[in-house]
């Protein structure tokens, strides 16, 4: 199984990299995609370029062999469609059962995305939520509607959702920037490969792949 962990990574930090090994532990996934987003469609352009942010994510998971950086979405044009992600990921992995990997945030928000009620004919949902953490209304009842045992989501295609309790993290890439903007250290809260990279972009003069947010 394949898992595919989509987002802006803006930048990518240790709560992604700690998700992604939880799933992919629980699981027992062959691998990890993490596919950076082009043009996301629910929410504000990406403060990092798409570049640096191909270039942190890069440096990110180099060292992990069951980790993989996946630019596809990024040498696609227009929005980055999840369901336009896994249709792709069928065609070039056809032998592979595909699992998107989704915070409890995005799953919550899951009804509001482009052509949402297709993703389980694509793919398993695996939901990271936080330990006691709940989940709205309507997030709970389209798992306990799609929900599978372990073995079985193993051994399905796809159709099926999947509830995995992870570390709670507190991290956010909003905080990080933050951070930056404010000359404060971000060590411990990214890969230490990262450093130098992200002050590097960020106390760069205007020609700097960093754009600071509106």
């Amino acid at each position: 199984m394949l898992g595919i962990l989509g987002g802006t990574f803006d930048p990518i930090h240790l709560g992604h990299l700690r998700l992604a090994e939880e799933v992919r532990e629980a699981l027992s996934l062959d691998r990890v995609h993490f596919v950076p987003a082009a043009v996301p469609p629910h929410r504000p352009q990406p403060a990092l370029s798409a570049e640096v942010r191909l270039e942190l994510v890069r440096a990110a998971v180099a060292e992990n062999p069951q980790f993989v950086l996946d630019d596809r979405e990024l040498r696609r044009q227009g929005a980055s469609y999840t369901i336009d992600t896994l249709q792709d990921f069928h065609a070039t992995h056809p032998d592979h059962h595909r699992v998107l990997i989704l915070g409890m945030d995005a799953f919550n928000g899951l009804k509001q995305w482009h052509r949402w009620s297709e993703l389980l004919e694509w793919a398993h949902i695996a939901v990271a939520t936080r330990p006691g953490a709940p989940l709205a209304d309507a997030a709970a009842q389209l798992l306990d509607d799609h929900a599978l045992p372990l073995e079985q989501f193993r051994r399905q295609r796809g159709g099926g959702i999947i509830r995995i309790e992870i570390t709670r993290l507190d991290i956010s890439a909003t905080a990080i920037r933050a951070a930056l903007d404010a000359g404060r250290s971000v060590r411990y809260l990214v890969p230490e490969c990262l450093l130098n990279p992200l002050n590097r972009h960020y106390s760069a003069p205007k020609k700097s792949q960093y754009k600071k947010p509106r």
